[in-house]
């Protein structure tokens, strides 16, 4: 499997298409004026104290106030100690309102809720993550060789024979790094640990103590792994500040850079990006077969439902459903990454009869989700044939960040019929007549609704007019939505 990333640059967004065998996989997105905030690392303050929740609310400094469960404050963890038992603290024993707090965002602010954070504060470099507050070493679980796994707990070890200063977490990205390469890394993380806390002591109630790098050069850091053979950007700036950054930090990442400089043709129209993109809005994705997913996202959950569509195979409907199936599973693992889906996700498979196929599907769906870089967690088939997931959200949907709510349904997904409009209209004439003393009513309405009131409901309207007894006069407003309407007195 071959990887290429592709970086688009302009004077007010960074884009970053991830491919694999030349097809879109994951899309990342940083605008100037809204850049994301996970990992960075704010002196908090204290503005409220939930104990029903056993959480509080921080001011960082953004729109919202931020989310801190006790559960990720590392103070209130107290460790089993002669013969005592582990236990946790209340918020209330580690909280007060009007503290100082030091904290770090592992949750972009998703809708209507604000960002989510953590005392347990981590530092990232190209193959350790260093944890000021811990004194253990763990190893990425997404390196699965056990020799491998042994090598590099050896190596760090070796690299602090005696009690850890900090404590690390050796990365993905880390399988086959050397020694040396720790080392390095080890003596960048605690250079840049020791600038940070000279900002802490002196940082007031929510300033930024730290900020993570900008999403070109996370990418050089975190995805420059065995498998990427390219990186390809279109902006001749940006390149030149890669390559300094990839010679300091990640020399073995600077052969992959390349500058695209091709006029004629934007890098996004490489590998059709652009089109996967528009694709990914929409609700409807089509599969090779014929068949079809639809998806739908809301505020609790996603839901995927699987049909066969124009498909109907060669043998029989249980040879259909499982052929329609098998596709599915490897799309919709795609369409999660490429939509960034977070949270509880149901799956509707199309029933399958046989038990050997139904749990085929779900190891399909499990091994292409091994490829995610989010944390997944899949339930087994429920009684109403149902898969469950979940996805760890860390950051807003693709179509959270590019869409809006629609200004005619205000985001339900739907409107009124002209029909049912046209009788509430009915209702509200009626309404006004008896309550007031009119000498004229006039309608105001979108062009559909007035032309279904002068033709289709032509009839009603003149047994109307007769109940009502008042002229009743008719204007196209051009602004309003087909739902809008509204009935003058004049």
């Amino acid at each position: 499997m071959s990887e290429e990333i592709l970086i688009n640059v302009s004077p007010h967004e960074t884009r970053v298409a991830q491919l694999e065998n030349s097809v879109l996989q994951e899309l990342y997105l940083e605008r100037t004026n809204h850049r994301g905030v996970v990992n960075n690392i704010y002196m908090g303050k204290v503005v409220r104290v939930m104990p029903g929740m056993e959480a509080g609310f921080i001011d960082i400094g953004l729109e919202r106030a931020a989310f801190l469960h006790v559960a990720d404050i590392a103070e209130a963890h107290v460790p089993a100690k002669d013969g005592v038992d582990a236990r946790r603290k209340l918020i209330t024993e580690v909280l007060r309102e009007g503290d100082k707090v030091l904290v770090q965002v592992v949750k972009e602010p998703l809708g209507s809720k604000g960002a989510r954070l953590t005392t347990q504060l981590t530092i990232a470099s190209r193959y350790l993550v260093l944890m000021p507050k811990d004194k253990s070493i763990g190893i990425s679980a997404k390196i699965e060789e056990e020799e491998e796994r042994i090598r590099l707990r050896s190596a760090m070890q070796a690299l602090f024979p005696g009690e850890l200063k900090y404590g690390y977490i050796v990365r993905t990205v880390a399988e086959g790094a050397s020694e040396a390469d720790f080392n390095k890394d080890a003596l960048f993380l605690d250079k840049l640990w020791n600038t940070i806390q000279e900002r802490i002591a002196k940082a007031g109630k929510g300033e930024l103590v730290y900020e993570d790098l900008p999403l070109e050069k996370r990418v050089l850091r975190d995805m420059a792994g065995a498998q990427l053979e390219r990186i390809r950007i279109d902006d001749a700036d940006i390149y030149q500040r890669l390559c300094r950054f990839a010679d300091k930090y990640v020399p073995d990442a600077r052969s992959l850079l390349e500058h695209y400089s091709a006029q004629d043709r934007p890098i996004f129209d490489l590998c059709s990006v652009e089109d996967d993109i528009t694709k990914a809005l929409d609700r409807k994705v089509m599969l090779k077969s014929g068949g079809y997913l639809i998806i739908d996202q809301t505020e609790s959950m996603t839901t995927v439902d699987v049909n066969t569509g124009s498909f109907i195979g060669h043998r029989n409907l249980e040879e259909t459903t499982y052929r329609t199936n098998l596709e599915s599973a490897q799309s919709i693992a795609r369409q999660l990454r490429l939509r960034n889906l977070g949270g509880i996700i149901i799956i509707d498979f199309i029933d399958m009869h046989d038990v050997e196929h139904r749990r085929q599907v779900l190891r399909a769906l499990e091994k292409a989700l091994e490829k995610d870089y989010a944390r997944t967690h899949v339930c087994d088939v429920s009684e109403l044939g149902l898969v469950e997931m979940t996805r760890k959200r860390t950051r807003e949907s693709l179509e959270h960040v590019l869409c809006e709510p629609c200004g005619s349904c205000s985001g339900s997904g739907s409107v009124k019929s002209t029909e049912s409009v046209c009788y509430e209209i009915f209702r509200e004439i009626l309404r006004l007549n008896r309550t007031y003393d009119a000498q004229q009513l006039r309608v105001l309405a979108s062009q559909d609704v007035i032309d279904l009131l002068q033709e289709e409901q032509r009839g009603a309207l003149a047994e109307l007019d007769e109940v009502a007894s008042v002229p009743i006069k008719f204007q196209v407003e051009t602004l309003y939505t087909q739902e809008q309407y509204d009935v003058v007195i004049m």
